[in-house]
């Protein structure tokens, strides 16, 4: 049997990173929450002081390595901010704990993506997270603050799928994957759901083939399983819970 499994999950007091720690926790892991409030470690994953802080603290309170990493921190602000946690915060965050994950006899680490991936984008600021270049990425999305959080996205998909093969992620045994959620509800997306134009057009963006958008405790349920399964063949995907958009969106993409 398992001795228990340490995992860090940010975004832990609010939303899918809640949902997902009390899922965590459910199956018996110890879990290290890190948000603005609420959680083992306060941090701004939005700058490079705050990331390095979450490190500091991450590496005192799971001296012996970690074994799993949830990057679920995200805003969906129409601003460079959303770049800046949803894409360089994750990143630092799944690059910057990676030494604590290698002390793991089964490290896994997942990222949360999104659906919104597939919508338009900024190529510009996509490119440019993808070069490491946060100042860049945030002056191309400044000028098309409205793809945002859809450039974000794309970017960490982008990110996932070419980290996950490489020598320090899957050569050191560690699996990276990510989740890719349609639309959930959450604190976050209330609001934008709340207004009927909006989720008129959020539902026409979004096809779904069953009724009903998700909570957070249903892609929790995906997170738990990829944050801790036994097998060593499942890396580098982008698993889509969007009751069924991916497929609608592209019939012949697999």
């Amino acid at each position: 049997m398992d001795t228990q499994r340490t995992v860090l999950v940010t975004g832990a007091a609010s939303g899918i990173g809640e949902a997902t720690r009390r899922r965590l926790e459910q199956q018996g892991c110890r879990v290290i929450g890190v948000d603005l409030r609420d959680a083992e470690i306060i941090a701004d994953l939005s700058s490079a002081s705050g990331r390095q802080a979450m490190l500091e603290a991450a590496a005192v309170l799971a001296a012996d390595g970690l074994d799993g990493v949830v990057a679920a921190a995200g805003v969906a602000a129409p601003e460079p901010l959303t770049l800046a946690v949803n894409y360089f915060g994750a990143v630092a965050t799944l690059e910057g704990l990676r030494p604590l994950l290698a002390r793991s006899a089964r490290p896994r680490a997942v990222a949360i993506c999104s659906t919104a991936a597939l919508l338009p984008h900024d190529p510009t600021a996509q490119d440019a997270c993808l070069a490491g270049d946060e100042p860049g990425a945030l002056a191309a999305i400044g000028r098309r603050a409205d793809l945002a959080y859809m450039t974000s996205k794309r970017a960490l998909c982008l990110w996932v799928r070419r980290s996950a093969v490489a020598a320090r992620w899957a050569g050191a045994g560690i699996l990276l994957n990510g989740v890719g959620p349609g639309v959930v509800e959450t604190a976050m997306t209330a609001p934008l759901l709340a207004d009927p134009l909006m989720r008129e057009a959020i539902a026409a963006s979004n096809p779904m083939a069953v009724t009903g958008f998700a909570g957070p405790e249903e892609i929790a349920e995906l997170v738990g399983f990829l944050a801790g399964f036994e097998g060593h063949y499942l890396l580098g995907q982008i698993i889509f819970s969007d009751g069924g958009s991916d497929a609608l969106l592209r019939p012949d993409a697999f």
